[in-house]
């Protein structure tokens, strides 16, 4: 399913399932993006960093290369998925790295959060071999991820989108192709500052309820019936209500984020005092080494600062 707008999607698929597919990057989110591909059929070449996280993928029958070049030379579509700009940066500009194996005419798609000037810098280099890339990172969690249920936002040159049809369709159920540049980048920025201050809004009044003596659970519960209620807000309910922090995407992960949008803002010239905010708070969970649970744990910290004990 995918859209060449902002429109309904449109059904229909112009990959090929037989088409070679490497993926460089195997962390929280490789690795089941990954195993969704090799679910559906695709020949999988994979490299990650520390080559352990290549065992489980190798069972499945993923052939493991020694260098994000490998991959590439075997590859007619490259996948991408790290950490941040300079990881980006160094997978596919390095002397080992993908753009020194990637034959003209093959298909680069970041599926990272990055900053925009990573992104058209690598994007400048890949177009110099005769390398389309393609700009696609993906919204959802790792849970998500593993059902094949993530929402991609691509951007980049139109035909390599639509040959990229099956391979999205492994790894997401919407894909919309949303300009020929660095837009993707920016939308996926936008979608992670929504997600991001909903969570401390949501986390600022829970923690007022509950010290106010609402049951806990029944407010949790009302909320996410009431008219604030979003699927995002639907989500998080019941894992709060459990006080399950476990990640599905970390808070030092959403840090991460929140500091692309507002360097990105200050080049915009465009003001983010919320974003700026929520940014210290989240800086707060890391720096009392809680950085690595879920993002939703901003609740722990406004309890910390309400005084309330469990």
């Amino acid at each position: 399913m995918h859209s060449g707008g902002w429109g309904e999607p449109i059904f229909g698929t112009g990959g090929d399932m037989n088409e070679r597919v490497g993926f460089v990057g195997l962390g929280h989110m490789g690795q089941p993006m990954s195993a969704r591909l090799l679910e559906a059929g695709f020949p999988l070449t994979i490299w990650n960093r520390t080559k352990g996280k290549t065992d489980e993928l190798a069972k499945k029958g993923a052939k493991v290369a020694g260098s994000p070049e490998e991959v590439a030379a075997q590859s007619e579509v490259v996948v991408t998925m790290v950490s941040d700009g300079a990881a980006l940066k160094e997978v596919t500009l390095g002397n080992d790295g993908v753009l020194s194996g990637a034959k003209s005419g093959s298909i680069l798609v970041d599926m990272s959060t990055v900053d925009p000037g990573s992104s058209a810098e690598v994007a400048g280099e890949a177009g110099a071999k005769g390398v389309k890339m393609l700009r696609a990172p993906v919204s959802g969690s790792t849970v998500l991820a593993s059902q094949g249920k993530l929402t991609i936002f691509a951007s980049g040159d139109k035909q390599a989108y639509e040959k990229c049809q099956d391979v999205f369709a492994a790894i997401g159920q919407k894909n919309f192709h949303v300009g020929t540049g660095d837009e993707a980048r920016y939308l996926k920025l936008v979608m992670n500052m929504m997600v991001g201050t909903t969570l401390q809004m949501l986390a600022e009044a829970a923690v007022f309820g509950e010290k106010a003596g609402l049951n806990w659970e029944q407010m949790l519960e009302l909320v996410g019936s009431s008219v604030v209620a979003s699927p995002l807000v639907a989500y998080k309910i019941g894992p709060l209500a459990k006080r399950d922090f476990t990640p599905a995407f970390t808070a030092s992960m959403m840090a991460k984020d929140f500091d692309l949008a507002l360097e990105a803002g200050k080049k915009l010239g465009v003001s983010l005092p919320t974003i700026g905010m929520v940014r210290q708070f989240l800086g707060a969970l890391q720096a009392t080494d809680r950085g690595e649970l879920d993002f939703s744990a901003l609740l722990l910290l406004m309890e910390d600062l309400a005084g309330v004990k469990h």
